[in-house]
């Protein structure tokens, strides 16, 4: 089976490059026309970053432990057993201070982020723009060999990537994203907006609960993080302040780097179970979050889709997204305050406005800053809805003319929508949501996002005038 992507083209100034025998990293420019549906920079004569890295060591680990990621499945449909997908395509994002390496499992179901913050570099950013690796065993075998003290050169191109590491050279070539992974970025930030935080232990304590986990997969049981003391341990039950996992192998690849980080932070969505684990170091951070599953990746959970049939935001989505500046933590009151008199924008608006900007791929969210930052996906932003099969099903049978309106009162709306000749009775409240009376609902509720006909519904509200019949 082939791998489904999104072919598109940068095109740079120059080289990036690695200078200094202390590891300096220089990464290139992207000229891209400022289109809707391209990644935009603001000058195309700059680098994005030029300096050296403080502790070069440590980050060639987290970029190892990124691409183990990468390079991992942890669910394999039957279907699939001899058809394992090869993508590996890390995202990497310059945004005022701090560098940014993203990435996904191949199920999926684990998405990885390296935060390098201004303490692990010794110059600024002088550009910012969005651009994709590709990491294979010839540049791993390079990175897990890198020495503070030693000679080392990274160059980054617009078609590839290459280490050199004393009289050797690895050379890497760029591939196409995956639409796979287009999807779970998009609907990864939907549920870290949703999270908080439920545990915070140090490193010490972090790193002894990370070894004792069972070493057997552990994908058919449910487990439950829970404190002891100054540290945690594994629980078989729910508890207060306790933290689900399913698949506690995924969390593997934490336990090597806990030895060096300062503290673990666990955090959690109470509405579809996935979690966040992120390790901090002195000068970076690298994040870790898991699908409720081992067999639910984060490209099919759908929480995103949503806020793609909101039409409330729509007329102010470009106003705001003119103020994200590439934000490496977008901040909300400025952008407000700078909105407010211009545009009457509220608070609301502006956060479901950021919200619709998630499912466009134009922002991620950052859970240790609590706030969006500014990432581009390389994509067109037309192919939205197309990869939402859901919507494009509720979007026929609105074209079929098979919703209309039931009998409510003043606490509910009703809206009846046939399928597969039923009437589904769709309930809208204004204390609980959106109900429907479908299997699919009735199996899921909302821990999978909305069912097809709760979609047709609120589609068909947002296109009368005032909501009403």
């Amino acid at each position: 089976m082939s791998v489904v992507s999104i072919p598109h083209t940068f095109r740079y100034a120059r080289s990036s490059q690695l200078l200094d025998e202390q590891l300096s990293l220089v990464s290139a420019d992207s000229s891209l026309p400022s289109v809707s549906h391209q990644v935009a920079t603001e000058r195309s004569d700059k680098d994005f970053f030029s300096g050296r890295i403080l502790r070069p060591r440590l980050i060639a680990r987290l970029l190892r432990s990124l691409m183990s990621i990468v390079q991992s499945r942890f669910h394999i449909p039957a279907a699939m057993l001899n058809r394992i997908l090869l993508a590996a395509d890390p995202l990497v994002t310059c945004s005022e201070e701090r560098l940014r390496f993203e990435a996904f499992s191949a199920c999926c179901g684990v998405y990885a982020r390296i935060d390098m913050l201004p303490g692990s570099v010794d110059a600024p950013i002088h550009a910012r723009g969005c651009t994709n690796v590709d990491f294979n065993s010839p540049m791993l075998a390079a990175l897990a060999m890198v020495r503070d003290s030693e000679k080392l050169r990274l160059t980054i191109g617009p078609s590839m990537l290459k280490v050199d590491r004393n009289e050797t050279t690895v050379i890497e070539k760029k591939v196409p994203l995956p639409v796979r992974w287009i999807k779970g970025l998009v609907e990864v930030q939907a549920c870290q907006s949703r999270m908080a935080c439920v545990h915070e232990v140090t490193g010490t304590e972090a790193w002894r609960f990370l070894r004792s986990l069972p070493r057997m997969k552990t994908n058919r049981r449910e487990s439950f993080i829970v404190p002891a003391g100054k540290g945690l341990r594994l629980s078989q039950l729910d508890a207060r302040d306790s933290v689900r996992v399913g698949g506690l192998e995924r969390l593997k690849v934490l336990e090597e780097l806990a030895a060096e980080a300062k503290l673990l932070s666990i955090y959690s969505d109470q509405t579809t179970g996935a979690s966040a684990w992120k390790l901090q170091f002195s000068d970076c951070c690298f994040w870790l979050v898991i699908s409720p599953e081992v067999w639910r990746g984060f490209s099919g959970e759908g929480q995103a889709i949503s806020s793609l049939v909101n039409k409330r935001w729509e007329k102010i989505v470009n106003v705001v997204r003119e103020e994200l500046g590439w934000g490496a933590v977008v901040d909300e009151e400025e952008i407000h305050r700078k909105l407010a008199a211009k545009h009457s924008i509220d608070t609301e608006m502006l956060r479901g406005a950021l919200a619709a900007l998630g499912t466009q791929g134009l922002v991620g969210f950052d859970l240790g800053e609590g706030a969006w930052f500014h990432r581009p996906l390389p994509w067109s932003l037309d192919q939205v809805e197309k990869l939402q099969p859901r919507l494009r099903n509720a979007r026929k049978i609105l074209d079929e003319n098979k919703v209309r309106f039931g009998v409510g009162n003043e606490q509910e709306q009703i809206v009846l929508v046939n399928s597969s000749g039923v009437d589904h009775r769709v309930r809208f409240d204004p204390d609980w949501g959106a109900k429907c009376t479908c299997t699919w609902y009735a199996k899921h509720g909302v821990s999978r996002g909305p069912c097809k006909h709760i979609l047709a519904a609120q589609i068909y509200i947002e296109e009368l005038p005032d909501g009403h019949p």
